[in-house]
């Protein structure tokens, strides 16, 4: 009996496959020759029978620097003047580690400033309430 089992692997929309194996096979994809964005692998396999099968991954690409943007989110209504503060880092550079513009700067949240003002305040409150100068009183 003949094997004419085949897997067909194509790219988007492309016509075109992007690579034909026999199965099983253990391929490589290359993301850098991908331009960044959403892309579609899809995968059409061939049984003896001559009966196909279909399966299609969708996948992201980001090759290029991750860009970060604060004080403005999607489909948000803004009126005014908004304060944007942009960032765009990546992982190309191995030799050495550059500090500045590898973190997006963030303030910080509203929950940490209310549970220090919560803890200074109980502070306080212990020791005005439990202040008595004859427990400090010294053995010598």
């Amino acid at each position: 009996m003949e094997d004419n089992r085949n897997i067909t692997v194509f790219l988007d929309d492309d016509p075109k496959p992007f690579a034909s194996f026999a199965p099983p096979v253990k391929i490589v994809l290359d993301t850098t020759k991908i331009p960044d964005g959403k892309h579609t692998l899809k995968i059409v396999a061939k049984s003896s029978n001559n009966v196909e099968g279909v399966r299609e991954i969708p996948f992201i690409v980001r090759n290029g620097p991750e860009i970060s943007v604060l004080g403005l989110k999607e489909n948000e209504t803004v009126d005014a003047q908004i304060p944007i503060t942009i960032n765009a880092y990546g992982s190309e550079t191995s030799e050495f580690f550059i500090i500045r513009g590898s973190e997006t700067p963030k303030a910080i949240p509203a929950w940490v400033w209310a549970l220090l003002i919560i803890v200074f305040a109980f502070g306080l409150f212990y020791l005005i309430m439990y202040w008595n100068a004859d427990l400090y009183k010294s053995f010598v």
